[in-house]
């Protein structure tokens, strides 16, 4: 079964160009500009991975990273966050996120991390063999 990889942005060309890296690289692929439409999809669609953008109106980053990981806590959640979101950056670790972005990001060191979360189950962290 395909990975299915959630990229929350409200820029729409950060989203364009995403869906299409990740869709290349054989994942489904779902976007939402807002986490109204975010929290919708993950119900609905359960992907492996947010790409999550720190600062969306409404609704931010932390907000919806709390409210995925209620949903579903086994979500893994790579945050994407503008300079100078340090403060932040810590409380997204604290709630769950398994790494950070800054934009503007490295495409091949963002899809690298992507692959290497969703193609290595055993990186949860336990130690496997003897």
């Amino acid at each position: 079964m395909k990975k299915k990889v959630l990229i929350v942005d409200d820029q729409n060309g950060i989203r364009v160009l995403l869906m299409e890296v990740f869709s290349n690289e054989g994942y489904d692929t779902y976007q939402a500009s807002n986490g109204k439409l975010a929290l919708e999809i993950v119900k609905n669609s359960s992907p492996d991975l947010l790409l999550l953008d720190m600062k969306i109106p409404g609704m931010d980053g932390l907000d919806i990273l709390k409210h995925v990981k209620a949903i579903d806590a086994s979500i893994k959640v790579i945050m994407m966050t503008a300079y100078g979101e340090l403060d932040m950056i810590k409380e997204a670790t604290d709630l769950g996120a398994i790494m950070h972005f800054t934009k503007p990001f490295d495409i091949d060191e963002l899809r690298m991390a992507v692959n290497m979360q969703l193609n290595n189950e055993s990186s949860s962290g336990f130690a496997v063999g003897s």
